[in-house]
């Protein structure tokens, strides 16, 4: 068995089940924020990933950093949790579980998650219109952006949603145009 394998048979469990607990308490929505908030401060402090990850740390420096970084942040039930993960030696996968925490909540939200690529910031108005076109293009009752910026484009927007993708960037168009133009002159 792949590690991925094993990695998805972990986390999987862990995410539903902070998922029930969020259930019962009424608090998916506050987990989910709880969620974002965790995975932005481990992907912008790599010092915090790997101390966290680290073997020769021992649990009770690990439980004490997470305390005294989310203890005003997080919900307390969250918090619990992240203790027990540091118990089970499973905060290495904490990224891992808190996304697909997100993946769960969006499920049960009915909400799909949109990778917007644009070649300057975006508005909240196109933001807005963007989650609308989304919204309609798969039947979903809500839609998340992710949004990264990439000059490289000119100008427009690419949306992905799953496998399918959407083009509608300067380049892409300038792309489509040449390649018509190629087997014209053929």
């Amino acid at each position: 068995m792949s590690t991925s394998n094993v990695t998805a048979e972990i986390v999987g469990p862990y995410a539903e089940a902070l998922l029930a607990i969020a259930q019962d308490n009424d608090l998916a929505e506050r987990f989910g924020e709880d969620a974002d908030a965790l995975l932005s401060l481990l992907t912008t402090s790599d010092e915090l990933t790997q101390f966290l990850n680290n073997p020769l740390v021992s649990s009770a420096a690990k439980k004490g950093a997470l305390k005294e970084l989310v203890r005003e942040t997080v919900h307390p039930l969250m918090l619990n949790f992240l203790m027990l993960l540091v118990d089970r030696g499973r905060i290495l996968l904490l990224t891992d579980i808190l996304r697909q925490y997100q993946a769960l909540l969006r499920e049960l939200k009915q909400t799909v998650l949109a990778e917007v690529t644009a070649a300057v910031d975006l508005s909240e108005a196109q933001q807005a219109a963007l989650r609308q076109q989304v919204i309609e293009m798969t039947g979903a009752h809500q839609a998340e952006l992710t949004i990264e910026i990439n000059p490289d484009l000119l100008g427009g927007v690419i949306i992905k949603v799953g496998s399918q993708v959407v083009d509608a960037s300067l380049r892409g168009q300038l792309r489509r145009i040449g390649m018509q133009l190629s087997s014209a002159t053929v």
